[in-house]
């Protein structure tokens, strides 16, 4: 089965990720010759590449590396399976003291360590999928806002005029990304708007927020010239409303994090949880005993890695949400919608495909 790369924003490495292709909101593209392959990651060197595969199959799932969480926590299991092989040779004692553990209460408390851990993810998830769903309204939101510009002005503004919303439409995309991630968008903005609206954003703290004024601006004038009636800019008003939810939605995501404290306490458990196990299985398991502990330790310790890299989901992790390909994609649909044709020729982005 032929990989199917998808090309997500993630500009801090060249190692290609692995990822499963129900990931959603990623751009897709089938690579069917080696030479196509060549091509793109020409283009896109010095950028992590994302690559998402189809599902295989049970056998082949279990040595994937690529992608996982494994490459990341294996110096920790390493660390976990040398101290287990030391607690067999010397037979679980600690300076001359025979530690005096059993299964018993890791058994216990590994249950309950289980379920903190699977809350822990839930909540780490819901944070990613909340990140998910807000821009996909961002995406349904410009939409509207494009065709309602483009229809109920009745042919009274030209290309070039309707052009210019999409754009300030686009600079507030990019500008909540770059926002988001704590980057500089100022080339992102620059290609997009005025040099007096530049200047104004430039010079902004929340650049977001002053673009959805000009997109308000813009509006004004449109009713002020008699192009659009009351009525027809309210509802046109009502979607830059949805714009500021958006905006604060992802504002409450990066600005509100899982509490730290209950984040230093679950790490501090799992960990002194795994380095206790050796002295607890030592009797009962003897030289078995470093693979069951590195087992356990890499399910309980790659659980709280995973939830530690979908936690801030408009970051630069392999795993988070693709958000530069995913304000291209929204320009591009919306370039389409105002007449304006997407040069294949410019971007591989263009031929790719969106999973919802």
């Amino acid at each position: 089965m032929n990989p199917r790369p998808t090309f997500g924003d993630f500009f801090d490495a060249a190692e290609l990720q692995l990822l499963h292709p129900s990931i959603p909101f990623l751009t897709t593209l089938s690579i069917q010759k080696d030479g196509i392959f060549g091509l793109i990651k020409s283009k896109y060197r010095g950028r992590r590449i994302m690559i998402i595969r189809k599902k295989e199959n049970w056998f082949r799932m279990l040595f994937i590396w690529e992608g996982s969480v494994l490459p990341r926590v294996l110096p920790r299991l390493i660390l976990l399976f040398l101290l287990s092989v030391a607690v067999v040779y010397f037979h679980g004692t600690l300076l001359s003291y025979k530690v005096p553990l059993d299964a018993t209460p890791f058994t216990l408390f590994g249950f309950v360590l289980a379920l903190f851990l699977g809350f822990r993810n839930n909540a780490s998830y819901e944070r990613f999928w909340e990140g998910r769903k807000l821009w996909g309204s961002l995406l349904n939101v410009s939409r509207s806002l494009t065709r309602q510009v483009a229809t109920l002005t009745n042919g009274r503004i030209d290309q070039n005029e309707l052009l210019v919303f999409v754009r300030i439409n686009s600079a507030f995309n990019y500008a909540l990304k770059h926002q988001l991630r704590g980057t500089d968008a100022s080339s992102d903005l620059k290609s997009r708007l005025s040099p007096e609206l530049f200047a104004i954003a430039k010079a902004s703290k929340y650049k977001p927020a002053v673009i959805m004024r000009f997109m308000g601006e813009w509006i004004q004038d449109l009713k002020q010239r008699n192009i659009i009636d009351s009525i027809q800019q309210a509802r046109i008003d009502q979607n830059i409303d949805k714009l500021s939810d958006i905006l604060g939605g992802c504002e409450r995501i990066a600005s509100t994090p899982i509490p730290f404290s209950y984040s230093v306490l679950l790490h501090r458990t799992v960990y002194i949880y795994c380095f206790l196990l050796p002295f607890g299985l030592v009797d009962s398991l003897s030289w078995f005993t470093p693979f069951i502990v590195s087992f356990i330790a890499y399910t309980f310790v790659a659980f709280e890695a995973i939830a530690d890299e979908i936690e801030e989901p408009f970051g630069n992790e392999a795993n988070d949400l693709a958000l530069s390909t995913m304000s291209k994609m929204i320009e591009e649909t919306c370039l389409e919608m105002s007449g304006k044709p997407v040069d294949s020729n410019e971007s591989i982005d263009a031929h790719m495909n969106v999973i919802h």
